[in-house]
């Protein structure tokens, strides 16, 4: 059987790595998201112009996405 001093550093390497993934998977998501909105957005604006308000906060809905990310690494480092 592996002992306590084995398993701690192993332990932390795969918090460390776990909160790396939180943290860049939401910001490649939300990157891929965004480059999507945004061009969808354009066209909306030159379309109807007074949709701008609406669609400013549509760009920023994805960005809810990485602070929840940011949150869960939080988690798994305490």
């Amino acid at each position: 059987m592996a002992s306590p001093e084995t398993i701690k550093p192993l332990a932390d390497a795969i918090k460390n790595i776990s909160s790396a993934l939180a943290i860049g998977l939401t910001g490649i998501g939300t990157a891929i998201a965004q480059s999507r909105i945004g061009a969808a957005a354009v066209g909306g604006i030159v379309e109807k112009p007074e949709t701008f308000g609406l669609i400013v906060v549509i760009m920023a809905l994805p960005e809810l996405i990485v602070i929840l990310g940011f949150a869960v690494a939080f988690l798994l480092k305490s």
